[in-house]
């Protein structure tokens, strides 16, 4: 379910489900237009309590858990009694869940790093190296965490499997989706192209004008993110995308928010 369909498609279904259901969002994006994550989406429509909406994230490659291949989520809700029924109700013994009660932090990990990871496969898809994918991985690390600051979030979340954990993940693997589309970017492949080729969902495409948007409304500064934007909503040329990253003026490691 592309995230910028949930709120058509739920408006549909709303009626149909039982009142004490905990509704449970596998999507990661931020809705264009408003900013809003899936779960606060999902709220206003449905009219739940966000303690009876969790979310399920982390570095969940759809084909790898298919096999029964190890790995581990993280289930975040409000509820912490709910949060620890949904992860006894998904634990295998492949398939390990953690609980986390900080829903912002893990929704924005989940919609942020796809945007990182077409910038990460813009690279690939360029001949950049591993010195470059470190460089997008981290930074755009510290982009996540800047907005997480900003909305609220715990920051401790960023440093485990919703946060580092799926970036690795979504950046690293020719399974992802969203590293895939941007290869194909670098490698000189037009836009309309390779949107006419792909028959699956690159959030990412439209998170990065989504997040950035959010990023503007809080004065948070995510020079990644804002070039991916740029890329896909404005026909930047990527080697200028990249000149534009290399050539920032020189920061502290750490600052803003």
């Amino acid at each position: 379910m592309p995230s910028q369909t949930l709120r058509q498609n739920l408006a549909g279904w709303a009626g149909l489900i039982h009142p004490g259901a905990v509704l449970v969002s596998l999507m990661k994006g931020i809705e264009l237009d408003t900013g809003k994550r899936m779960s606060e989406v999902i709220a206003e429509v449905t009219g739940w309590p966000p303690d009876q909406i969790a979310v399920i994230t982390g570095p969940n490659l759809a084909h790898e858990i298919a096999q029964r291949q190890y790995a581990a989520a993280v289930v975040a809700c409000g509820d912490q009694q709910a949060a620890e029924n949904l992860q006894k109700a998904c634990h295998t013994s492949y398939f390990r869940p953690y609980t986390n009660p900080d829903v912002i932090g893990c929704e924005l990990g989940g919609a942020v790093k796809n945007v990182i990871a077409i910038a990460v496969g813009i690279a690939v898809g360029m001949g950049l190296g591993d010195n470059t994918r470190a460089l997008l991985i981290t930074r755009g690390l510290a982009e996540i965490a800047r907005l997480g600051a900003a909305l609220g979030a715990d920051q401790h979340t960023f440093a485990g499997l919703a946060g580092m954990g799926d970036l690795v993940t979504t950046c690293s693997s020719p399974l992802s989706r969203n590293r895939t589309f941007g290869e194909k970017l670098g490698r000189g492949i037009p836009l309309a192209e390779i949107m006419a080729g792909t028959n699956q969902v690159a959030e990412g495409v439209k998170s990065s004008k989504s997040v950035l948007e959010l990023a503007r409304a809080h004065s948070v500064e995510m020079p990644i993110t804002e070039v991916v934007a740029a890329v896909v909503y404005e026909g930047l040329d990527v080697g200028q995308a990249a000149l534009m990253l290399a050539s920032r003026s020189a920061k502290p490691e750490r600052y803003g928010v």
